[in-house]
């Protein structure tokens, strides 16, 4: 992650073709460049990308176990819809593992992490002056996440956490032009990005958890 906290690149960063795939396709998927409902067509992918069909086959099969395509047979694949009913059993989920992530980068971060997360800290505390846009800020939002869960050094956490909060984001994204600026929202993981850089791992998991709970209780207050 950039330390300069710049808008995420979605293009290809992975070891493999499939995996490329499936990475530019679930970050367009969570933002919701492709929209819910919209048809995926591995034929019209595999152009874009220069690759061929195979690898995106095996990426878009990794994208229905994460819940964010459905296959019909005779009818095609397509991005499922962002299902508002989910919000209480995801945030359920990451109201326990999200404290938990947390508390454990502030344990096992690395001194080369910890320099990292302090820069971002102090990135994101100027993102009012930064005026950034809300996808933008969202984006920011799913990087810092990442950071975090990388930081908590169990890969098992992390892809756990990572699959529900591309749910979670897809859902504060459907409800973005509802919502009020989300800046706040972001700005608040510059004490929590702090309070893991300094090791303080019950802070640390008590500011993760006001973090999901007050995002759900956003997405609430606007529905």
């Amino acid at each position: 992650m950039s330390t300069a906290l710049e808008a995420p690149d979605t293009g290809t960063q992975g070891t493999s073709l499939a995996e490329n795939a499936y990475l530019l396709l679930r970050d367009r998927l969570i933002m919701l460049d492709i929209k819910p409902g919209d048809p995926i067509n591995d034929g019209q992918i595999a152009a874009e990308l220069g690759i061929g069909r195979t690898p995106v086959r095996e990426a878009i099969k990794r994208l229905e176990s994460d819940h964010l395509v459905v296959s019909y047979p005779r009818r095609g694949t397509f991005a499922t819809g962002v299902d508002i009913t989910q919000l209480a059993n995801v945030s359920e989920i990451r109201e326990l593992l999200e404290p938990l992530a947390s508390r454990r980068a502030a344990r096992m971060a690395s001194p080369k992490l910890r320099e990292e997360l302090r820069e971002v800290a102090a990135a994101i505390s100027g993102l009012e002056a930064h005026d950034a846009g809300q996808q933008e800020l969202m984006r920011y939002d799913i990087q810092v996440h990442r950071l975090i869960y990388r930081a908590a050094a169990n890969p098992h956490l992390e892809d756990v956490l990572i699959r529900y909060d591309n749910l979670a984001t897809r859902i504060w994204c459907h409800m973005l032009d509802k919502m009020p600026s989300v800046t706040g929202h972001v700005a608040e993981h510059a004490e929590l990005l702090t309070a893991i850089a300094d090791g303080d791992a019950d802070r640390a998991s008590a500011l993760a958890l006001h973090h999901v709970v007050s995002f759900e209780e956003s997405i609430r207050k606007v529905l």
